[in-house]
């Protein structure tokens, strides 16, 4: 999937979904898109490279994804402990959006505004 087929799914995720570039006061991060639910994370990767995007994961499937599928590995700057990193390019697209709802599903249920 690429990086703009990639953008629109996130958005179609909800009306809750925003995307941001928080981190252009930081070298070389400029380029690296979020996407948040309830204001927090749930996808970010660099636009540019495009190697590597950062999911949320539950943490007791995050040793079996990654034995099961050659493009899983570590998040970018995330604890692995609660994040996965996927590459896009290599991976099923099937795949990369599946695992990009449930980490929108985890993100906006565990924030979700209280009425």
């Amino acid at each position: 999937m690429d990086v703009i087929a990639y953008r629109e799914y996130c958005l179609s995720l909800g009306d809750d979904v925003e995307e941001r570039f928080p981190f252009v006061k930081f070298k070389n991060g400029d380029t690296v898109l979020v996407f948040y639910v309830n204001g927090h994370m749930f996808s970010f990767f660099d636009i540019e490279e495009y190697s590597v995007i950062s999911l949320k994961c539950p943490p007791e499937i995050i040793d079996e994804l990654k034995a099961e599928h050659d493009c899983i590995g570590n998040p970018i700057n995330e604890s692995s402990r609660h994040w996965i990193g996927i590459d896009p390019t290599s991976a099923d697209d099937q795949l990369l959006r599946d695992l990009t709802r449930q980490s929108y599903e985890i993100v906006r249920s565990k924030y979700s505004k209280k009425k």
